[in-house]
């Protein structure tokens, strides 16, 4: 079959590898049909990841079609559609039981030494506690199909963020970061109820899709000068902050914008040292919570969400290209001129 592969900086091409097969009886067989490019391939596809080796596969997004399952399978069967986080797990250890699958001591992620997401098909370990299925009325609509997709990362990260921040309806919210995280952490504030939505960001495209998602504010600015717009707009800071970038400046800006007794969830990939000024935490009672976002356990609701036309994450994904083409997805994100790509199996 088909499958992308990382061999250095930059360089991503599609080559023949073995069909996947049942191993364990947990397993399923899924012939992929949708999948994106995230932000946090650019990592690896820019050469800053240095412990990726050559022939590592490519992608940890995507729902598909099952087309084989394992003898202990008992939630999905052959001709489900299913949806799958970004990482596997088991749902039984104590990471899974304590609500973080993303630590399972069994589980991993797709991608790297794992199966990846941008292939023709995969093996998914543990595929009662990993796979969810998606309604079977779903099968022949397109776009609700690319509405569901972002719910294999972005919508619940982005979900993630605004949760553990603990925004709450009628409260002010700080989004930095207008990448697909960013603008789903938008969609997730509206979800919960935040009156008023402030996002720090400045691509003029991203900008418009944040405004349809619920954002009443835009600061464009950067570092000590949106730490200032966003004070004159709030006054004393903004009680809930959603770090959704990852670098040092980002971070410290949600320190510096957030107000007394407020809380920052943070869900951007680090990338830097990221200090923490604990000092101001401790004077101000800041509280920092986050992480890598538990998209497993987001996935249900969010599903009825979409499915209900609650929300609809769908625009991020504003570039859709054939797995043939995947490194053009790859440099059209790394050019910043597609904000997520879905790569579409025909």
């Amino acid at each position: 079959m088909k499958a992308s592969l990382y061999y250095g900086k930059e360089d991503i091409r599609i080559g023949n590898v073995p069909d996947p097969k049942i191993i364990d009886p947990t397993d399923a067989i899924v012939r992929i049909t949708h999948s994106c490019i995230c932000g946090s391939d650019l990592w690896f596809y820019r050469g800053y990841w240095p412990h990726w080796k050559e022939g590592y596969r490519t992608g940890h997004e995507w729902m598909g079609i099952v087309v084989e399952v394992g003898s202990s399978v008992s939630t999905i069967k052959k001709g489900d559609r299913v949806l799958a986080p970004f990482a596997f797990s088991d749902g039984s250890c104590e990471a899974c039981e304590d609500g973080v699958p993303t630590s399972c001591h069994h589980g991993g992620f797709w991608g790297g030494e794992n199966n990846g997401g941008q292939a023709e098909a995969i093996r998914a370990p543990f595929a009662d506690a990993t796979l969810v299925k998606v309604p079977g009325n779903a099968d022949n609509d397109q776009k609700l199909l690319k509405a569901i997709l972002p719910l294999t990362d972005v919508m619940g990260t982005g979900y993630h963020a605004a949760y553990t921040a603990g925004v709450r309806p009628g409260r002010t919210v700080a989004v930095v970061g207008d990448g697909a995280v960013g603008l789903c952490g938008v969609l997730a504030a509206k979800k919960l109820g935040a009156e008023r939505i402030i996002l720090l960001g400045s691509h003029d495209d991203r900008i418009q899709i944040a405004r349809k998602f619920g954002a009443t504010d835009v600061v464009k600015k950067r570092g000590d000068e949106a730490i200032a717009a966003v004070m004159e707009l709030s006054g004393h800071g903004v009680q809930h902050v959603l770090e959704c970038v990852g670098t040092d400046i980002s971070m410290q800006t949600a320190l510096k914008i957030v107000r007394p007794g407020g809380r920052i969830g943070y869900v951007g990939v680090p990338h830097g040292e990221s200090p923490l000024d604990i000092g101001l935490m401790f004077s101000n009672n800041i509280t920092v919570s986050g992480g890598v976002a538990p998209v497993r356990n987001y996935i249900p609701e969010l599903l009825d969400d979409v499915l209900n036309e609650r929300i609809d994450p769908s625009p991020v994904l504003n570039l859709e290209i054939t797995l043939d083409e995947v490194l053009k997805g790859y440099q059209a994100m790394d050019q910043r001129e597609a904000i997520k790509v879905m790569v579409v199996n025909r």
